[in-house]
């Protein structure tokens, strides 16, 4: 299977991949590499400010799309289980929806604990104050453009949404649960339903 993840800055999609990754052998594919490489190419300033101006110009440049469909060729071509990280576009959601292999999973958390995991984590693209943070994520949660981050419908359309507002621990029995239900036969899509795996 190849899923994608999706959901807001902070939420833990990174941490859902490592998991991923390390407990149940998925290759790894970041959209923010991809684009960060891009950038470096541009000799823009490797922020949060670049990655939104890069990635809607690629988008507007190739399609909707672009990135991620990239990112599930190389999936697809090396074989074997994949995270896609991260989907921010309805575009994106609706190119990689012809794949049947393909699962859109959402992680989301509240924003307060969403900022201070941002900077914790000490990236480039994370040197901004609160203030700066809300402003910028809801630059990133609507658009009427499907090739303009709209993570709020992104998130609407995910197959299952992750709560991660707990300890690591529940986040990764949590991701356990939802790797076991996508792996039988009778999937969550196939059913046509949505999970919401709530925190606390």
């Amino acid at each position: 299977m190849i899923i994608g993840l999706t959901g807001t800055n902070g939420s833990g999609k990174g941490t859902v991949a490592d998991y991923l990754v390390r407990e149940k052998g998925f290759a790894h594919y970041s959209a923010r590499d991809f684009i960060v490489e891009e950038i470096k190419k541009r000799n823009m300033p490797i922020d949060r400010n670049s990655m939104i101006i890069v990635g809607n110009e690629l988008r507007k440049e190739h399609g909707p799309a672009y990135v991620l469909e990239q990112l599930y060729l190389r999936a697809n071509a090396t074989g074997g289980d994949a995270v896609l990280e991260s989907i921010r576009t309805t575009g994106e959601v609706a190119g990689l929806r012809q794949y049947d292999d393909f699962y859109l999973i959402g992680v989301d958390a509240p924003q307060p604990i969403r900022y201070q995991r941002a900077i914790a984590r000490q990236s480039a693209t994370d040197h901004v104050s609160f203030e700066e943070f809300v402003t910028l994520e809801e630059r990133e949660m609507r658009s009427d453009d499907p090739g303009v981050q709209n993570i709020a419908a992104v998130l609407s359309l995910a197959d299952s949404v992750i709560v991660n507002n707990g300890t690591p621990e529940e986040l990764f029995a949590k991701i356990e649960d939802l790797v076991g239900s996508l792996s039988r036969p009778s999937s969550l899509r196939m059913q046509g339903s949505r999970q919401i795996m709530p925190g606390k």
